[in-house]
């Protein structure tokens, strides 16, 4: 994947969490950065741009890095638990979509 090609996902899909979790958290993009203030603490999610992933701070699980599979197009957890929409989903209680563009 090309340096563009990463930076249109990553972008795509950070804007689409902001507002799919915005209704029910106080969340805010910011420079490539999403922070999640919620009632169990703060969740941060970035890209990061030399590994090509989605990096993920979590209060509740962790550090957790995502790298893109194209053949589902899914952000896919590289220790192989569940994609990024289905653990945020999961952790913040709310049903997240996302298509690349």
């Amino acid at each position: 994947m090309s340096d563009s090609a990463f930076e249109s996902l990553a972008d795509s899909l950070l804007a689409a969490l902001e507002e799919g979790i915005g209704a029910h958290a106080d969340a805010e993009l910011q420079g490539g950065i999403l922070t999640v203030d919620g009632h169990d603490g703060t969740w941060v999610v970035n890209k990061h741009a030399p590994t090509r992933q989605i990096w993920l701070s979590s209060p509740q699980s962790g550090a957790r890095h995502y790298a893109f599979d194209a053949a589902s197009s899914q952000w896919k957890d590289t220790r192989g638990g569940p994609d990024l929409l289905a653990h945020l989903s999961a952790e913040l209680g709310v049903s997240l979509e996302w298509r690349p563009s």
